[in-house]
Formats: structure tokens, C-alpha cells, sequence
């Protein structure tokens, strides 16, 4: 039975994922709705585990101990459901789609034109379709690596249908949804889920290593 996560960690989650972000987007990070979002992080703000700021950008983030408690939590949760090696497989099948996913990012934003590489101004049709079409076959790779994660974990099943969100809206050519950042892009999902992933596991970034 596919394990669910605490609607507490899901916002301390989504929080650690954005890094800093308003209930809204955890919310829709996480499928925590909005005002239950909005109720959890003024407990947590309450029990030193995320602070508000409120400035020029407003916004929570989790402090340090609050950093040290969603990973001992993480932690407890993949223990408890009997689930890590399953996420740690899942883990290695999407690592090894992570250049492919850079490499169609960086083909989306660049192309060569005269032998030089230039910024890409989305005016040939043709060649935007092609690389969209990439994007489709890297796609239909990493959704079912989704899928068998949601089958141990319920909250990744959700990464499966935010990329679908956001391919089917580029393939309708609204094309921020391939890589804008302050939307949830089709790179924003894939950037989410691999941190999802890298948190969960406690594995640094930096010292990751890609076979």
C-alpha cells in the first residue's frame, strides 16, 4: 500500500523544496491545501522551525533547526514504511535521465545558427519542434520513474502530473512552461523532484555522482 506523508512534513517538505515561497506555492507544491498550508507553517513559525520574513519579498523559510528535524523526518518516514531501497532505485533510474533533461533545457535556450552558438529567439518553428519533441521522448522516460516512486511514497506521485502539466501546456505553445523558473516549468518540476529526492535520501548535492 502506497504509503502518505503528514500533512506537517508535506509543508515542511514543499517549504525545504522552494527554499522560500508563500503557502500558495507549497501548497501547490505538495497538494496540502492552501489555509491548511497557511495553519501549519504559523504553528511551525511558532515552534522555531521556519521563520517569516516579511521585507521587499515575503516570504517563509525553514531555520536550521527546522532544516535538521524535516530531514530526521524524512529519514524516520522511509524506515517506518519500509521504503527506502525502492526510493533509492528510483533515485538511480532518474539520475541517470538528468543530463538528458540539461542537455534538452539547453537546446530549448540556445541553438546554432551560422556555426555559432546563439540565444534562441523562438522564431523557427521547426526547430523548436524538434526540440519539444525531445522533450516528449525524455518525458515518456521519467513518468514512469514517478509512478513507481508514488507506488512506494504517495506525495511523488504528483511529480508525474505536474511534468504532464507542463509539457502538454508547452505543446500547446505556451512556451514559459518549458523552462521559466517563477512558474512550474517543466525544468522547475524536474529541479523539485531531484532535490525531492536528494533530501529525502540526505544526499548532498555536490557530492552526487552520476554513472
Amino acid at each position: 500500500m502506497t504509503a502518505a506523508s503528514e500533512p506537517r512534513m508535506l509543508v515542511m517538505h514543499g517549504l525545504r523544496l522552494k527554499g522560500f515561497a508563500h503557502p500558495a506555492s507549497v501548497s501547490e507544491a505538495v497538494a496540502v491545501p492552501e489555509d491548511e498550508t497557511a495553519h501549519i507553517l504559523g504553528q511551525l513559525v511558532g515552534d522555531g522551525l521556519v521563520l517569516f520574513r516579511d521585507g521587499r519579498l515575503s516570504g517563509f523559510t525553514l531555520t536550521p533547526e527546522g532544516r535538521s528535524e524535516h530531514a530526521r523526518l524524512l529519514s524516520a518516514e522511509l524506515d517506518h514504511h519500509g521504503v527506502r531501497e525502492a526510493v533509492t532505485s528510483g533515485y538511480s533510474k532518474f539520475l541517470g535521465l538528468n543530463v538528458g533533461l540539461l542537455e534538452v533545457c539547453t537546446a530549448w535556450q540556445l541553438r546554432e545558427v551560422n556555426g555559432e552558438s546563439t540565444l534562441n529567439d523562438h522564431t523557427d518553428p521547426a526547430y523548436d519542434a524538434q526540440v519539444i519533441e525531445r522533450l516528449g521522448e525524455l518525458d515518456g522516460t521519467v513518468r514512469p520513474i514517478c509512478d513507481e516512486l508514488g507506488a512506494s511514497l504517495a506525495r511523488y506521485g504528483r511529480y508525474s502530473e505536474r511534468l504532464v502539466h507542463a509539457v502538454e501546456r508547452v505543446r500547446g505553445g505556451d512556451i514559459d512552461w518549458f523552462t521559466k523558473p517563477v512558474i512550474a516549468s517543466y525544468h522547475t518540476v524536474w529541479f523539485e523532484l531531484h532535490e525531492d529526492l536528494l533530501a529525502t535520501l540526505g544526499i548532498e548535492r555536490a557530492s552526487e555522482r552520476v554513472s
